[in-house]
This record gives C-alpha cells, sequence and structure tokens, in this order.
C-alpha cells in the first residue's frame, strides 16, 4: 500500500454561528504517525474531522494527494480515509465478524456485491488486530480494549491508505492503551498514514514520528517530538510548567510536571511578629 498524505489549506471550521479553527494550512506527511495534541476545545476533533470530509470547511480545503476531497464521491474518500470516532457505538447484538465487515461498503455496489475477496480482507483485518479467534463472539461482551481492537478492524477493512483516530485510548486502561498503541504503530510501520488525537503527552511523544500542537484553532507547533516537547512549547500551549526528560526505555521525551505548590511552599512567609519588627 502506497503511503498518502493529506494537506489542509487556509481552513476555516465551525460549527453553527461559531468558528473554531481559521485559516489553518497543515501538512500530513505521508506514511508518517502523526499525533494532534492541545488542550481541551481548541479544536483538534475538528480539524480530524475536517480531514476525513466528516465536515465541511467554511473556507479553504484538504486534498490527498492533491485531490481535492470536495472534487469526490463519498465512496471514492471512504476508499481514501477511514476515520474512527471518539467513543464509537455498535448496532446492538452484532457479532465481531458482522461489524468488521462493515468496513467493506465503500467497496460494494450494484455491479459487486460481497465476494471471496471481501472475506478474505475481513478474515486479514481481524488478524491483524489480533481478534481473529473472536469471530462469532458479540461486540457488546468484548472488553474496552478489544472493542477497540475490532473497531480498528472495521477502518483496516476500508483499505484506506490513511487512518484517522479521534482519541482511540480513551476510557482505556494503561495497559490496554499501550496494546492500541503499539498496533497502531505496526499498522504506520506497514505503510499506512496515521493521524491520531491523544491527551496523554507520554503516550504521544513515545509513539508519534510527526506532533501537531494546537491552540485556540491554531497550530501552535509542529515537528518530530524532540522538537515539540519542549518546556517553553507545553508553557505555550498547555500554560505548564514542566520538565522534559528522557524516558529510559524508549529515548523519547518524558513530560514532568513541576510541583509549584512545593515550591510556593519553600517560599519563606513571615510571621506576624516578624511583620510587626519590620
Amino acid at each position: 500500500m502506497e503511503p498518502s498524505a493529506l494537506t489542509a489549506h487556509d481552513l476555516r471550521l465551525g460549527y453553527a454561528a461559531r468558528t473554531i479553527v481559521d485559516g489553518l494550512t497543515l501538512d500530513i506527511p505521508p506514511g508518517g504517525f502523526t499525533v494532534i495534541i492541545g488542550p481541551n476545545g481548541c479544536g483538534k476533533s475538528t480539524l480530524l474531522r475536517a480531514l476525513g470530509r466528516m465536515i465541511t470547511p467554511r473556507a479553504g480545503s484538504v486534498s490527498i494527494d492533491g485531490v481535492d476531497l470536495a472534487s469526490l464521491r463519498t465512496k471514492q474518500v471512504a476508499r481514501r480515509i477511514a476515520l474512527l470516532p471518539q467513543a464509537p457505538l455498535a448496532p446492538g447484538a452484532i457479532t465481531v465478524a458482522d461489524l468488521v465487515a462493515r468496513g467493506r461498503n465503500p467497496h460494494q455496489s450494484l455491479l459487486r456485491q460481497w465476494s471471496d475477496d471481501d472475506e478474505r480482507v475481513v478474515d486479514e483485518s481481524l488478524r491483524e488486530v489480533g481478534m481473529r479467534d473472536a469471530t462469532d463472539r458479540l461486540v457488546e461482551e468484548l472488553s474496552g480494549g478489544q472493542r477497540q481492537r475490532v473497531w480498528i478492524a472495521m477502518t483496516l477493512a476500508q483499505q484506506t491508505p490513511v487512518l484517522l483516530l479521534d482519541e482511540p485510548t480513551t476510557y482505556l486502561d494503561i495497559a490496554h492503551q499501550i496494546d492500541v498503541l503499539d498496533l497502531c504503530s505496526r499498522l504506520h510501520e506497514s505503510g499506512r498514514t496515521i493521524v491520531a488525537v491523544l491527551h496523554d503527552l507520554d503516550l504521544a511523544a513515545r509513539y508519534a514520528t510527526h506532533v501537531v500542537a494546537m491552540r485556540d484553532g491554531a497550530i501552535a507547533a509542529v515537528g518530530t517530538p524532540d522538537e515539540v516537547f519542549t518546556p517553553e512549547t507545553l508553557r505555550r500551549v498547555f500554560d505548564l510548567e514542566a520538565l522534559v526528560l528522557r524516558d529510559p526505555e524508549t529515548g523519547r521525551p518524558l513530560v514532568v510536571p513541576r510541583d509549584l505548590r512545593g515550591m510556593r511552599s519553600e517560599v519563606a512567609i513571615p510571621t506576624r511578629r516578624e511583620k510587626e519588627t519590620t
């Protein structure tokens, strides 16, 4: 699978009368694992939805490999970009295999119905996420980590070169977060372009090849984890005072918030008697 590049040019995005993003331009490198970070309400998920053509820009454009998404039909977009929203809900009493099979919808038509090739893709997608043995189980019976793997398998069944993930580790414990992000890393290494919104800065630094930091609907910093995760950028983006150390396991940046309460407690506060004698 050839990696694809996404480009946003001079985007203006919003809902109703509210503008969330204005004048945003961004290049997503092909074949990379791009992570978007930023404080709540800064426009991360809104940007991701625009990259997947889930919302229409009020101005500007999004293109894939130089082709404007607005010029493509819905199924054409779905064959190039798969988007997994935050906390997706599965229909009741649906099996793992049936949910993953829905990823083949963009490839179906009146002239092309379900085929052996579709069956093979579903099987390979489940195998890729380690859920091949759960084919006949109900999705609602699975753990949170298992369900997330099945949703990712559904997006893999679309066979798109680009995969967009909106907070894929939400509500998962740390072991399942690592599990899901290890899977995303393997998918990126196989040639897919991955873009994910993450809240955990240390996980973002651990897995990303490219980081986009947002604040107030604008791009505040772009680059490698080493370039973005600096005390100055963390202060500017998150109003966070932090040290940036080296993770002894990965060598990647490790964010350690500073204990400002402890620092303040070390400041001598004059007693009443001291005040009276000065």
